[in-house]
C-alpha cells in the first residue's frame, strides 16, 4: 500500500497561497501594499520550490519501497506454495525488484554469497540488511535534505517576520503624538508582512515534518518486512562447525578405507608377480640346462683359454709400451742433441754473415773509385 501521506502538502500550500492573496486585496482589487504582497510570493514561491524537490523525493522513496513490498509478497506466495528452495532461485536471479538502486545492492549481496559456497554447501553466510537497510532509503528519500526542510520553513517565517519589522520601522518617523498617527498605517503594514511570514512558516513546518515522518516510518516498516520475508523463506542455512567436522571426519574415513584397499590391491599383485617371475626363471634355467648340457662345460673351457690369450696379450703389451717408452726417451735426446748442435752453428754463420756484409761494403767502394777514375779519365781523354 503507497503512503500518500506527502500529498498533503499541496492543498495546504494552495490553501496559504490563497489566503495571502485573499488578506493583501487581489481578489477585490484593493491590494493595501505592493511590497507586502511581493515579499510573500517571493517566500511562497520559494517554499513552492523546495516543496517540488521533497515531493520528488518522496515518490521515488515510495516507489522504492513497494517494490520491497512486492518482492516480500511474492516470497511468501511462493514459500506458501511448496517451494522450500527460494535460495536455488534468488541466488543467481537478475533485476530482482525492477529498481536500479535495490538491484545493485542485491547483486553485492549475491556476490558476497557465492564467495562462500563450496562443494559441500556454504561455509558462511552474510546478512541481506548488510546491502539493503535504512540508510540506502534514507539516500533515496534524501533524508539529508528533507530533514532541515522543517527548520528551513520556520527560519523562513522567522526571517520574513524580521523583514516586515524592518519594514515597518523604516517607514516610521514621528517625532510627536501628532505625526506618530500618520505613520501607524505603514508601521502595522510591516507588522502585517512578519505576522503572515510567521504564520505560513510555522504552518508548512508542522505540516512538512508530519508528512516527511509517515513517509519514512512507512518506507521503514517495509524495509523491515522484506527483511523478514527473506530471512524466513529465502536466506540459505549455513552448515554449522560440528556438521562441517562431521563431513570432514567422513570424508577422512572413506579416503583411508579406500588407501587401505589399494595397498592390500598392490601388495597381493606385487606377490603375484615375483612368484611368477621367479616360476619363469627356473623354468628358463632347467629348459637351457636341458638343451645345451655338456656345450656349457665346453664353454667354460673356451672362456678359460681366451682369459689365458687375453693374459699373454697384456704381458706383450706391457713390454711394448716399455719399449716404446725407450724410444721416446730416445728421441728426446736426440732432439736436444740437435739443438744444441744447432745453437752452437749460430755463431760462425752469424760471424760469416758479418764478413758478407763487410766484403759487399768493400766491393761498393771499389766500384765507386773505379768509377770515379773511369769518368776522370775519360774527362782527361776528351780534353
Amino acid at each position: 500500500m503507497k503512503n500518500r501521506m506527502y500529498y498533503i502538502l499541496f492543498p495546504v500550500y494552495i490553501f496559504v497561497v490563497v489566503f495571502v492573496l485573499a488578506v493583501n486585496g487581489v481578489f477585490t482589487g484593493e491590494i493595501s501594499s505592493v511590497s507586502n504582497l511581493v515579499i510573500n510570493l517571493l517566500f511562497l514561491l520559494l517554499i513552492g520550490i523546495l516543496f517540488l524537490v521533497s515531493f520528488s523525493s518522496f515518490a521515488r522513496l515510495n516507489r522504492m519501497t513497494d517494490k520491497l513490498l512486492e518482492v516480500a509478497d511474492q516470497i511468501y506466495k511462493a514459500y506458501d506454495g511448496g517451494d522450500h528452495k527460494l535460495w536455488e532461485t534468488y541466488r543467481t536471479k537478475s533485476k530482482v525488484f525492477g529498481d536500479d538502486i535495490l538491484d545493485e545492492a542485491f547483486y553485492r549481496y549475491q556476490k558476497k554469497m557465492s564467495s562462500f559456497q563450496t562443494r559441500h554447501g556454504l561455509m558462511g553466510s552474510c546478512d541481506i540488511e548488510d546491502y539493503i537497510h535504512e540508510d540506502l532509503l534514507n539516500q533515496a528519500g534524501m533524508s539529508y535534505y528533507n530533514s532541515a526542510i522543517s527548520g528551513t520553513m520556520t527560519g523562513l517565517g522567522i526571517l520574513g517576520t524580521f523583514i516586515g519589522l524592518s519594514i515597518g520601522l523604516g517607514s516610521f518617523n514621528g517625532n510627536d503624538i501628532y505625526t506618530i498617527s500618520d505613520n501607524v498605517g505603514p508601521l502595522l503594514s510591516g507588522m502585517k508582512v512578519a505576522f503572515h511570514t510567521s504564520v505560513y512558516g510555522i504552518l508548512f513546518s508542522l505540516v512538512f515534518q508530519f508528512a516527511y515522518r509517515s513517509v519514512m516510518a512507512d518506507a521503514y516498516a517495509k524495509l523491515q518486512e522484506f527483511l523478514g520475508a527473506f530471512r524466513e523463506c529465502v536466506e540459505p542455512v549455513v552448515s554449522s562447525n560440528d556438521e562441517n567436522t562431521k563431513a570432514m571426519l567422513v570424508y577422512q574415513a572413506n579416503m583411508a578405507n579406500s588407501m587401505k584397499q589399494m595397498t592390500e590391491l598392490l601388495r597381493g599383485e606385487a606377490r603375484e608377480q615375483a612368484e611368477s617371475l621367479d616360476k619363469m626363471a627356473q623354468q628358463f634355467v632347467t629348459r637351457m640346462e636341458r638343451s645345451l648340457g655338456a656345450d656349457f662345460d665346453r664353454l667354460g673351457a673356451s672362456l678359460q683359454k681366451a682369459c689365458s690369450a687375453q693374459e699373454v696379450y697384456a704381458d706383450n703389451y706391457r713390454s711394448m709400451a716399455e719399449t716404446t717408452q725407450a724410444l721416446l726417451q730416445a728421441n728426446l735426446s736426440l732432439q736436444k742433441t740437435l739443438e744444441e748442435t744447432m745453437g752452437r752453428q749460430e755463431a760462425p754463420a752469424k760471424e760469416l754473415r758479418e764478413q758478407g756484409e763487410r766484403i759487399d761494403a768493400t766491393c761498393d767502394t771499389i766500384n765507386e773509385e773505379i768509377s770515379n777514375q773511369l769518368y776522370t779519365y775519360a774527362e782527361t781523354h776528351g780534353m
